[in-house]
């Protein structure tokens, strides 16, 4: 069996930071500062995606200013770090002492992963990751199948872990099942229309659930 988490917001507490970073960026570019609620509403999709949704008005070129920017403010070397969410590195090592492979599929750029997992001492913790500037942006479930086909695992194999409907519509439209959690950007009500198989208030209460029981 392979877990295979989403990062900002589920397994990452890096919500705010995001927030910060594009708010930031329109500011500089002088647009009009997307809303709290708008930019959480965008995160997990990979960031050209995600900047043509925030600011449907601007052309290609534009866009590519803006994501480039974001990208500039977001690794900023006065902004912290993000961090894991609490009870996050003690449930992935209990999984995989169950025999569990773990995996990554996130919005992020490449280049932001693995920063990232650099960071956090995590290079290489993770069987695969697969982020979407190098396949397709979630909800198209192309990450997951190369994922799978990387891992030889079957869709019953496989279960995704995530905090947004993206996340959740991406395993569906991968036949395999999904886990929500209730602490990311989308709320219970959006993460339940995908018939997850539960929808936890924290990380290490994945750990008692039939599915990941080996």
């Amino acid at each position: 069996m392979i877990a295979i988490f989403d990062w900002d917001g589920t397994l990452c507490n890096s919500i705010d930071h995001i927030v910060e970073a594009m708010q930031d960026t329109a500011t500089e570019l002088d647009l009009t500062p997307p809303t709290v609620m708008a930019i959480r509403d965008i995160v997990g999709l990979g960031l050209p995606e995600a900047v043509s949704r925030l600011f449907p008005a601007l052309d290609v070129d534009q866009c590519g200013d803006v994501a480039a920017a974001y990208s500039r403010h977001f690794s900023a070397p006065g902004r912290a770090p993000s961090e894991l969410f609490a009870g996050a590195m003690e449930t992935l090592e209990a999984l995989r002492g169950r025999g569990i492979e773990l995996a990554v599929a996130t919005g992020k750029s490449r280049r932001g992963l693995d920063r990232v997992l650099g960071t956090l001492g995590l290079e290489d913790f993770f069987d695969a990751t697969r982020c979407a500037d190098e396949t397709r942006s979630k909800p198209n479930p192309m990450m997951l199948h190369e994922i799978m086909t990387a891992r030889a695992k079957t869709p019953h194999e496989v279960v995704v872990i995530g905090d947004s409907e993206y996340d959740l519509d991406m395993a569906r439209q991968a036949g395999v099942r999904s886990v929500g959690v209730s602490f990311g950007v989308h709320d219970n009500d959006r993460l339940a229309a995908f018939a997850p198989l539960a929808i936890v208030d924290a990380l290490p209460a994945l750990l008692a659930m039939e599915v990941f029981r080996r």
